[in-house]
């Protein structure tokens, strides 16, 4: 039988005409987005194809669906959802609600890589109208459902090519621990979508209903008006408030957006309908409520228009179920905390009131065939609702009905809330419950309810109770609030509906002396020793944490995994059960937690533009998780190959720590593989390459140098052994030269290690800079040289250490003082890797003990004092002769003394001076035969 449809809006029409002449002083607009309005409601109303506006989550969309449903089942339903989510459906049965519809890709050639990995979800609830019409098609499946919705790929492809296109769509705040979004960085779908986003109306609406959110006011204005009326009140009422934010309420970018959605919907829904023969009266249409506001041209079921869907990308999408909270669902679209909660609780309450029994998805019947649909039903379905054109106009002009009271309810939540705050650390007493109490009553009568409200019975428990006080615990007050009328839901998607690798990490765990499928955290204590065949189930916890990365899912209490380490005990926090989007995830990746490392691995090493320590490291993590000598090498090889095309010498450091780290593994394991071997020649010919033009060029740090040396210093022994030369080396060195005091300390160090220079000209070269107070000011620079070098030899501590006694034993206060700050901040730099070093050489070279302090002499001044004695030498003829000479004419030396102003002292023992050397003679004949020599000397002043 077919529906009848309505006729006359027309009273309707002149009602609100009537009302704009009568209120606006400016009639004329307002007449025309009122008449607007009128027309928007009849053509949805008239419309063969019978349209249910829904919005998302809402309690009145769900009653009246499971009402609409059990009076008039359709022969096919066209649900707004993305068409290519359809197939995940069969997953449901096997899952506890909230759950998340998701498509995942892990990469794409078509969309920028900043995106990657591509992600949607569609979260469905329980109390949702979509839900209700998939319970009732999987239960029924004499009812054909049809997504009619742009697909996943088509979504991305609305969006701007670029990096930052989707983190407008992306919830910015990140939740606590105990909220943690299972989402991830999904992109959130919604079946009807019913909140204004243009930001100035939206706000309008909220100032004026004395609200906090726009989800208050729609529980106000709308849940309660619509879910005790009829359905056609309902249909009617749900056009004019999608008119209305379709007119009003939407940005325009966001009116193209859902156009374009409307476009495809209708288009696909025609495609049907002539494909299988559906006769209008027999189907419907479940969208939003913004969407039967449309105004295409593809709108309707009689429009000859057909929008020209585009193809898809080749983007490679994979599809499944994620399990889904009510805290994520609100942190994904902007809902404020606690608002499923309590749209269940209206949804639970309505349901009871009508004496209606909701349609459930149940293991029992997901596998039951599907029959296919015919065009003649076996059963005529019942008479359905005569149309009633005046719903909508009694609905705006009379007034709502009253709310009956539950005074018993409202005593009930103060009871609660002060025996949950008190349990997490609050100072409540009964005092708090009357004052929770009266105070929503209060906040009730300020926004113009007739009844407290669970919105206002929240905000009177957080100022009563909360007192804008920081929580004693993790739970604020409105957290308590929500767990006490009902709490978070957090839905568990079942074992058969588990991608193969979930089912693989689930069937490896069972052996642990835990339930993995709990939906609490589970600790795990491993002793290997009495029970060897945990051993498995630790490397494959390892390699989920290494997969994972959070704290959460698998959290290591004790234990660690490095290379060449065998663990004897291990202790674990498992919450796979409770967190299981992160393992389903990985189950879009690959077959076997191991097929995605080795996947994962191979993408760092040689996707993109990689660098040679992305490689290394890759090689270490595929030894450490995987032992494949097929894949270590195939890595090992890659790294060797990057090692000389490095754009920079940003990364030497830590290439070197990685490669010997590798290096003393191989070597106390197995003997060097054919790759590190080549990594190690390969890294001393190329940096000994680079040494030259490194040393002078100022955009390499003195820090980067260092790297390159130890590299090449730390590893020559294992270079030469292995074919390189140390002539290349020093081809190198020799031809360094800069500028930079800390690379020339690096550089002389280099050159004392390679026996190039002689410590004995750096002593002397420092100890001319100590007496110059102009080039002190580089004094710091070249100990930063020094330091760096430690890294390498440990040749210059003894060195460094003299250098820095001798600055504060000479230098004076003036000096020494303003110079220290700096010297400070130059050790804090070296102090992981030169201070120790530093510290052990100074505990060997200075006095143990106070009583040794008197008699102790600095070891540098006692070589000192030996190289300068006149006994140093007794052997030499030519020493012993020119003291000889100068103690016998000590008259010239005191007037050269005297006339540069120095104080000179003589010594009897130079008297004893062996005085026959043949040339002291010939030098003293000289002088007597000359004695006009001596008297030229000028008279001292």
């Amino acid at each position: 039988m077919k529906r009848e449809l309505p006729t006359d809006f027309e009273p309707l029409r002149r009602s609100l005409l009537d009302a704009a002449r009568r209120f606006a002083s400016d009639a004329q607009p307002l007449a025309e987005i009122l008449e607007g309005l009128v027309t928007d409601v009849e053509r949805a109303t008239r419309e063969p194809l019978e349209i249910f506006p829904v919005a998302h989550h809402s309690p009145s969309s769900a009653v009246h669906m499971v009402a609409r449903l059990r009076q008039r089942p359709p022969r096919v339903i066209y649900l707004e959802c993305c068409e290519d989510l359809q197939g995940t459906l069969s997953l449901l049965p096997d899952c506890k609600l909230p759950v998340a519809l998701q498509a995942f890709a892990p990469r794409s050639r078509a969309f920028p890589a900043a995106w990657a990995p591509l992600s949607v979800v569609c979260p469905i609830t329980e109390f949702s109208a979509e839900q209700q019409v998939i319970a009732h098609c999987l239960r029924h499946p004499e009812t054909e459902l049809v997504f009619v919705d742009r697909s996943v790929d088509h979504i991305f492809q609305a969006k701007p090519r670029r990096d930052d296109a989707l983190e407008a769509d992306l919830p910015h705040e990140a939740l606590d621990e105990e909220e943690a979004g299972l989402h991830g960085s999904a992109l959130g779908v919604e079946m009807g979508a019913l909140v204004p986003t243009f930001s100035v109306f939206r706000e309008h609406l909220v100032k004026n209903a004395r609200v906090a959110h726009f989800s208050e006011w729609w529980d106000q204005y709308v849940e309660e008006a619509t879910l005790a009326g009829g359905y056609e009140g309902y249909r009617q009422i749900f056009f004019l408030i999608g008119s209305l934010f379709r007119r009003l309420g939407v940005r325009e970018e966001d009116r193209v957006v859902d156009e374009m959605r409307e476009r495809y919907m209708w288009t696909r829904i025609r495609q049907h309908m002539r494909q299988h023969g559906i006769d209008p009266a027999d189907a419907l249409h479940v969208c939003g409520a913004a969407h039967a506001a449309s105004h295409v041209d593809e709108f309707g079921v009689e429009s000859s228009c057909d929008f020209e869907i585009p193809p898809r990308t080749d983007t490679e999408w994979l599809y499944g179920v994620l399990p889904s909270s009510y805290a994520s669902i609100e942190h994904q679209f902007a809902h404020p905390r606690g608002f499923l909660t309590l749209a269940e609780r209206r949804y639970g309450k309505s349901l009871k009131a009508r004496g209606l029994t909701p349609f459930r998805v149940t293991a029992d019947k997901k596998t039951a065939p599907k029959k296919k649909a015919s065009k003649k039903r076996d059963l005529e379905p019942p008479t359905p609702e005569a149309p009633d054109e005046a719903a909508l106009q009694r609905f705006l002009e009379t007034p709502p009905p009253a709310v009956e009271s539950d005074e018993h309810e409202l005593v009930r939540w103060c009871a609660g809330i002060v025996g949950l705050a008190r349990k997490n650390g609050y100072l409540s007493n009964t005092a708090d419950a009357i004052a929770v109490y009266q105070t929503s009553v209060l906040l009730a009568r300020m926004r113009n309810r007739a009844q407290p409200s669970p919105y206002d019975f929240r905000d009177a428990a957080i100022t009563c109770i909360e007192k804008g006080l920081e929580p004693p615990g993790k739970r604020d007050v409105g957290r308590l609030c929500d767990m006490l009328l009902g709490g978070d839901r957090t839905g568990q998607v079942g074992y058969e509906s588990l991608p193969p690798l979930a089912r693989d990490v689930y069937d490896r765990l069972e052996v642990l002396p835990i339930q993995v499928s709990a939906r609490t955290v589970q600790r795990a204590l491993l002793d290997f020793e009495a029970h060897p065949e945990y051993l498995p189930a630790s490397d494959l916890l390892w390699k989920l944490r290494y997969l994972i990365g959070d704290d959460y899912t698998v959290r290591p209490i004790m234990g660690e995994r490095s290379l060449g380490a065998k663990p004897k005990q291990e202790s674990w926090d498992i919450a796979i059960g409770k967190r299981q989007g992160a393992v389903i995830e990985l189950g879009y990746e690959g077959i076997t937690v191991e097929h995605v490392i080795e996947r994962r691995l191979k993408k760092v090493a040689f996707a993109g533009s990689p660098r040679c320590l992305t490689a290394l490291a890759a090689t270490e993590d595929s030894i450490l998780y995987l032992d494949s000598e097929r894949l270590t090498e195939e890595l090992g090889e890659q790294a060797v190959a990057l090692l000389p095309r490095e754009p920079d010498l940003g990364d030497a450091r830590d290439i070197y720590r990685r490669i010997a780290r590798l290096i003393h593994f191989y070597r106390a394991e197995r003997g060097l593989p054919t790759w590190a071997e080549r990594f190690v020649t390969t890294g001393y010919s190329h940096y000994c390459t680079l040494l030259p033009e490194a040393f002078a060029d100022r955009g390499v740090s003195a820090e980067q140098l260092s790297a390159m040396l130890e590299f090449i210093l730390t590893l020559e022994s294992l270079a030469l052994a292995l074919g390189c030369e140390r002539s290349q080396l020093l081809i190198a060195v020799k031809q360094c030269h800069t500028d930079d005091q800390t690379k020339l300390g690096l550089l002389w160090s280099v050159e004392c290690v390679l026996s190039l220079r002689d410590f004995a000209s750096l002593r002397l070269y420092f100890d001319e800079l100590l007496d110059n107070d102009l080039a002190l000011a580089a004094l710091p620079d070249y100990l930063s040289g020094f330091l760096l070098a430690l890294a390498f030899t440990p040749l210059v501590a003894a060195f460094t250490v003299e250098l820095m006694s001798k600055a504060f034993e000479r230098l004076p206060d003036h000096v020494l003082m303003p110079w220290v700050p700096k010297l400070l901040m130059t050790l804090k730099a070296h102090g992981a890797t030169g201070l120790p070093s530093l510290l052990q050489e100074a505990t060997a070279m200075f006095p143990r003990s106070l009583a040794e302090l008197d008699a102790w002499q600095p070891p540098w001044l006692a070589a000192q004092r030996a190289r300068t004695s006149p006994s140093a030498s007794p052997q030499d003829p030519r020493a012993a002769a020119a003291r000889a000479l100068l103690w016998e004419h000590r008259a010239t030396s005191e007037a050269l003394a005297q006339g540069l102003g120095l104080d000179l002292t003589w010594h009897e023992a130079e008297a004893d001076a062996p005085t026959s050397d043949p040339r002291v003679a010939a030098a003293r004949d000289l002088l007597a035969a000359h004695p006009e020599t001596l008297e030229a000397l000028p008279e001292p002043r």
